[in-house]
């Protein structure tokens, strides 16, 4: 009964989400505020309906309700708890719900903003926001239903797929769609504002907050997910350039773009028409990554294989959206009035040069995930588009950008002195430079470009770091002024620097791989396998018996010479609820910000095991980074000055307006 409360639940919220959609809309034409009222008891009961809904299938998981086709294809009596709640998202139909839910949480939350927002945005809002939410409804209650019956119920589920049975699923889904559906909201306000053909400084502040947050959610749902490819599909990489992986890069790039221009729309009330059209693109990019994952048009450990029926459905999604947006853009986006300038030397123009090179960098990467698919469906024929093409197009695009990213942030507002901020910057190339001239001398005969990149990172973590000692040293001055100064500055300008510092962090772990080792090798008890400046002797090899799988696990000590530094296991394990499927768990031992991995293959007929031995140096800088990147992002949402709404005029300064008015 619980089951079918749900789904009754998302009809209800179908319906719901029509009358969002059309009556503030209906009353933002007629300037009647109680009809635009309505747009914010509608999202809140839109969300609560659906949020009903995902409570009654994560019921259905937890109860193991075999009566239910969901449940039967993706769950298992014997599967652990956290695994059975997880499942709920670790399928098509599930995922679906989880999405339109979050949209559903987005529209409510900016309805309960009421101070933030404006009214007749906030009416115009929330019935694109509506819109959006209509739409997948109906997918998801036409050809995507999570609450189908079966007749009579079965014993037993099939159980979730074993490479998702993992700590990372229940954690790397649910960010990447806050990140992915958190952009309908930029893409709602944007669309709401050329509905009305006004957009201006204060709908800049209003935006940023939420472009923000969804920027934030996005980079931690990337970071999690490749961490999470790294160690469970055994490979020992943490980015292959797969299709999937391409489809969360773009939305990232584009909406970092945004986010940048949106900060000198505030400042400038400038680039009104590129901000309006990042956010459409932006959320276009989400929605074409929708597609791509649940379209069954490419195979993908990412992918689900679904009813190509589903991907025609999310197509006409794609074309009415992202078509209908493009056309009022194209409509409206002539209408809007030009703002302030600034000169191309200063720290607007270094944004503006940073959105320039973001959306190459994007369009390069659209270009390779695209160019095979959209090759294939017309002509039939199939080529692969891996690595060699986005270290050759990607890197040369990205590469400059961030070599140019801490003099942009010296330059002065408005107009700057590049003279004058490579001067503020010379300590920082110096140490930079000296320090991989010692990297290159200490590892001469080796990679030259591993040195070459750890110091380029380095440049970036000092010259994100500089911009506080700009600001704050003073030559003669007291340490604890210049502490004082610094825990004075505003949030946002700390954000600022730890976004930029993380990607310094990230870059400098990416270059460090360069160094890495692999070794692969077939080992008997007692047996060392060299990993780097270590070795790892296999202990013994040892079954067991988890709840819906069987395991073999390798033990390995990890010695530096003659000590000991650690031990770590690696396992092959099959899953009897899924054919016997095998997957493999690596082993992973962290020294510092370094790691051995250690990936089990097969068992040889002559008692060794295969298996890989990876030393991977400063490999958790990469993560490291991502983390540091989403904690400036927190800090900047954090500042108080981008969480309140552009500031009300006075009613004295409305009646001396009006006075005004009259008398002209």
């Amino acid at each position: 009964m619980f089951v079918e409360a749900g789904h009754y639940a998302l009809a209800l919220a179908l319906g719901v989400s029509v009358i969002q959609t059309i009556v503030p809309i209906w009353g933002t034409r007629t300037s009647d505020h109680d009809l635009m009222a309505v747009a914010v008891p509608a999202a809140i009961v839109t969300f609560l309906c659906i949020g009903f809904a995902y409570l009654a299938l994560t019921y259905a998981y937890v109860a193991s309700d075999f009566s239910v086709l969901n449940v039967i294809e993706n769950s298992h009596s014997l599967k652990p708890l956290v695994y059975k709640m997880s499942g709920v998202w670790a399928n098509h139909e599930g995922s679906m719900l989880l999405w339109v839910l979050i949209l559903a949480l987005f529209g409510a939350m900016v309805a309960v903003a009421r101070k933030s927002v404006p009214e007749r945005l906030r009416a115009n809002t929330l019935a694109v926001q509506g819109a959006v939410t209509f739409a997948f409804l109906i997918f998801i209650l036409t050809v995507s239903n999570p609450f189908i019956r079966v007749m009579p119920p079965v014993a037993e589920g099939q159980g979730l797929n074993p490479i998702l049975q993992d700590p990372g699923l229940a954690i790397h889904p649910p960010l990447l769609y806050l990140g992915y559906v958190g952009f309908s909201i930029s893409f709602a306000f944007a669309i709401a504002a050329l509905i009305d053909g006004k957009i201006d400084a204060a709908w800049a502040r209003i935006v940023r907050p939420w472009t923000l947050s969804a920027w934030i959610f996005l980079t931690l749902g990337i970071a999690m997910g490749s961490y999470w490819a790294y160690y469970e599909l055994g490979w020992g990489g943490w980015w292959f350039w797969d299709p999937v992986e391409n489809a969360s890069l773009m939305p990232w790039l584009s909406g970092t773009a945004l986010i940048h221009s949106t900060v000198v729309m505030e400042r400038r009330d400038s680039l009104k028409v590129w901000t309006i059209l990042l956010a459409i693109l932006t959320f276009s990019l989400s929605l074409l990554g929708t597609f791509i994952v649940r379209s069954g048009i490419l195979t993908s450990v990412h992918s689900f294989a679904v009813d190509p029926k589903r991907g025609v459905f999310i197509l006409g999604i794609l074309i009415l959206f992202i078509g209908g947006s493009l056309a009022l853009f194209a409509w409206r986006a002539p209408m809007l009035k030009k703002g302030g300038i600034f000169a191309p030397i200063s720290r607007e123009g270094g944004l503006v040069i940073n959105n320039l090179f973001l959306a190459a960098a994007c369009a390069t990467v659209f270009i390779g995930t695209l160019y095979p698919l959209a090759l294939e469906a017309l002509t039939g024929d199939k080529i692969s588009v891996g690595a060699p093409f986005f270290n050759m197009t990607f890197l040369p695009i990205i590469i400059p950008l961030l070599a140019f990213l801490p003099m942009g942030q010296t330059l002065a507002w408005k107009r700057g002195d590049i003279a004058a901020a490579a001067k503020r910057l010379m300590f920082v190339y110096a140490i930079a430079i000296v320090v991989t001239v010692i990297m290159l001398s200490l590892t001469s005969g080796g990679p030259v470009m591993a040195p070459i990149g750890v110091g380029f990172g380095l440049y970036l973590v000092l010259g994100s770091i500089n911009e506080i000692f700009t600001r704050c040293w003073k030559s003669g001055q007291n340490i604890k002024v210049f502490f004082s100064k610094a825990l004075g500055l505003p949030l946002s300008t700390w954000g600022t620097v730890l976004a930029h510092a993380g990607v310094g962090l990230s870059v400098m772990g990416v270059a460090a791989t360069i160094w890495g080792t692999e070794t692969i090798a077939s080992v008997r008890e007692g047996e060392m396998v060299n990993a780097g400046p270590y070795q790892a002797k296999l202990e013994r090899v040892v079954p067991r018996k988890g709840p819906d799988y069987n395991e073999m696990a390798a033990i390995f000590t990890i010695m530096d010479g003659d000590k000991v530094v650690g031990t770590t296991e690696t396992m092959k394990r099959i899953f009897v609820s899924r054919q016997s499927m095998p997957t493999t768990e690596a082993g992973i031992l962290t020294k510092g910000l370094s790691q051995i991995y250690v990936s089990l293959g097969e068992l040889q007929e002559n008692g060794s095991i295969g298996i890989r031995v990876y030393y991977k140096p400063l490999v958790t800088l990469i993560w490291i980074g991502s983390l540091i990147m989403a904690l400036g992002g927190f800090f900047s949402l954090a500042d108080r000055r981008y969480r309140v709404g552009a500031p009300k005029r006075s009613r004295n300064a409305l009646e001396i307006g009006a006075t005004a008015g009259a008398q002209t």
